[in-house]
């Protein structure tokens, strides 16, 4: 798919820029900052510009933050579609690396995977649809990511692909140093498996799932 960017502005002063990522219906986010003496403002979050972006507005279920040591790595996630969790992240402190991954059986780039830096200065952020993977690696410590997301946490309908799976392949940048991760992410199945298992979500389900919710917001 092609890129999209959509321009917003304050009079003649552009606020935020959207560019579709090369995994469909994933976005990187990148706002405008107006800094003076006294500090920066931005807006780092727009409903109604993303919505021009995706086709619907986002229906925020929870915000959550986490803080990761240098190294440590959170993911692969993901979520049952329907409803999954679409995802709005960005760092608020530090930096990370934040990757989403393709892992709806029968997309064209199944498998596949793209990345966003997120850090304190240029204050991206990444927007992840339902059904796709999304994982992150802190650059530094202390690292301070921030999430807003469509459906509140349900234990039962969340599960996991090992991010260090060779067929995936994240490449993790040097600034990560050693890699940090939890026994669930590391006991996660891989890609292959996870699908052989019926675990992960489909394309096609997925543009259903889509295809409701730009209908409700039309």
């Amino acid at each position: 798919m092609g890129a999209l960017w959509v321009l917003v502005t304050i009079g003649t002063l552009l606020t935020v820029q959207i560019r579709e990522l090369k995994i469909p219906d994933s976005y990187e986010i990148t706002p405008k900052q107006f800094g003076d003496d006294r500090g920066v403002f931005l807006e780092w979050y727009r409903l109604d510009r993303l919505e021009e972006a995706i086709g619907h507005p986002l229906a925020i279920a929870q915000a959550n933050t986490s803080v990761s040591k240098r190294g440590v790595v959170r993911g692969i996630h993901f979520a049952d579609i329907p409803p999954s969790q679409a995802k709005y992240v960005t760092a608020t402190r530090g930096a990370v690396l934040d990757f989403v991954i393709d892992i709806r059986v029968g997309s064209p780039t199944f498998g596949q995977w793209d990345s966003v830096l997120l850090d304190e200065s240029e204050r991206r952020a990444i927007y992840i649809a339902e059904g796709l993977g999304h994982c992150f690696v802190a650059l530094t410590e202390d690292a301070t990511v921030s999430y807003l997301v469509t459906a509140p946490f349900n234990a039962p309908r969340e599960h996991g692909i090992n991010p260090l799976d060779p067929e995936v392949a994240l490449v993790f940048p040097e600034a990560a140093g050693e890699l940090l991760l939890s026994p669930k992410d590391t006991e996660a199945p891989s890609l292959a498996e996870a699908a052989a298992s019926g675990l992960l979500p489909t394309w096609e389900a997925a543009r259903a799932f889509y295809d409701t919710l730009n209908s409700k917001g039309n």
